[in-house]
């Protein structure tokens, strides 16, 4: 009893592999997969056995020729751990002044500078709907044109 257990945990720190058979001409199933080399030798008869397991087992490189490769390949039993990145954490950048000591409007000013006229024009009537009531239409009589010079230096 204790001989079998050995032997089942000696097969389960092994690696699993498989023989994948790509069929270069074959449109219909072009893919095969083979529990191992000596199933795939015994139902294609044409192909070497010791020739394949040479390329397969000391270069660890594929069987390829004109009309087939074959590799070997190990079966992912379990999902792939994540290498674990730092955690990061979002540091709030704030800063505390008194509304009259902010002194904001010069970086409000470049930034709106920096955006295009239509997103300045659909923020301004955003700005004035929300003190709109519902059907209210804005007074345009009142709208007085100025030009902004901004004092950028």
């Amino acid at each position: 009893m204790i001989l079998i257990f050995v032997q089942m945990k000696s097969r389960k720190c092994q690696t699993k592999r498989v023989i994948v058979v790509f069929w270069k001409k074959k449109q219909e199933q072009p893919f095969e997969i083979f529990l191992n080399l000596k199933n795939f030798c015994q139902s294609y008869p044409q192909y070497n056995y010791n020739t394949i397991s040479n390329y397969l087992s000391k270069a660890k490189m594929a069987y390829d020729n004109q009309e087939i490769r074959i590799e070997r390949k190990d079966v992912i039993s379990k999902p792939k751990t994540i290498a674990k990145t730092e955690i990061r954490q979002i540091v709030p950048v704030l800063r505390r002044v008194m509304m009259k000591d902010a002194k904001d409007e010069q970086h409000d000013m470049e930034y709106w500078l920096s955006k295009p006229v239509k997103e300045r024009a659909a923020a301004v009537t955003f700005i004035i709907s929300q003190s709109l009531q519902k059907g209210q239409r804005m007074d345009k009589t009142k709208v007085v044109k100025k030009s902004i010079h901004s004092n950028l230096s």
